[in-house]
């Protein structure tokens, strides 16, 4: 809640309560494993994954990655092969994973670290199933010590998935906090659309996609050298014209 009864400029700006964290692409470098998990499967199915259909699925949920793979091989699926591809992707991501390690995207462990030093509310807001998601989690918690979320929230968890708001609404809404004093760190279009949608101040720090500047949305090469003093200015100053790369 802003003070103004004082008078001073300051005491109108925003204070950030809470940063809501995508998960893969954003946090891990974990976005390149579900391209090569999708790859491989076009290759079962006869065909090559163009880069350009690869980029349109970076941030979506299973089924729309599946129609987008589907469409670019030309193929057509029943809703049972459809499932079964989807079940697949994600068995051999979660491999890859376990295989080849989740390592962290520049900066992103030590923001995390410094916002959880901070007091202030986090949480992981990702469109990938609990499953698989549990795997990057445990790894996190691992490196860390402790858990640095204080709400978890997975693709099979909410009414409507990225680039519909409902789950950063669901977690704003489950920390108690108001989507003027959030701030949502995202890597694709989807999950910028989502968090824009959701009233949130949005940082933008692609991977494998490229982002357009938007009102609302600061947009940042990367998360190295981030402080939390930054973070909460780009709460303060929303509705600024938005920042390039």
């Amino acid at each position: 809640m802003s003070a103004t009864s004082m008078g001073n400029p300051s005491d109108s700006v925003q204070p950030l309560h809470a940063v809501l964290f995508d998960m893969d692409g954003t946090l891990v470098e974990t976005e390149e494993l579900w391209g090569e998990a999708m790859a491989a499967l076009a290759v079962q199915l006869g065909g090559t994954f163009s880069a350009e259909a690869r980029e349109q699925t970076v941030g979506t949920s299973m089924r729309v990655a599946m129609e987008v793979l589907h469409a670019d091989l030309g193929v057509e699926r029943s809703e049972e092969q459809h499932r079964a591809d989807a079940a697949w992707v994600e068995e051999q991501t979660a491999r890859l994973m376990t295989s080849r390690g989740m390592p962290w995207r520049p900066g992103a462990r030590e923001l995390l670290v410094a916002v959880r030093d901070a007091g202030l509310a986090t949480a992981l807001v990702t469109t990938t199933p609990r499953r698989i998601a549990a795997l990057v989690i445990d790894h996190i918690t691992t490196d860390l010590g402790q858990s640095p979320f204080d709400l978890t929230i997975c693709g099979d968890e909410v009414p409507a998935r990225k680039p519909d708001p409902a789950p950063y609404l669901q977690a704003m809404r489950e920390l108690g906090m108001d989507p003027a004093g959030s701030l949502v760190i995202e890597d694709s279009h989807v999950g910028v659309t989502a968090g824009l949608a959701s009233g949130a101040a949005v940082l933008g720090v692609p991977s494998m996609q490229s982002l357009e500047p938007l009102p609302g949305l600061t947009l940042r090469s990367s998360l190295a050298g981030l402080t939390v003093p930054d973070l909460r200015r780009l709460v303060a100053d929303r509705g600024h014209a938005p920042t390039p790369v």
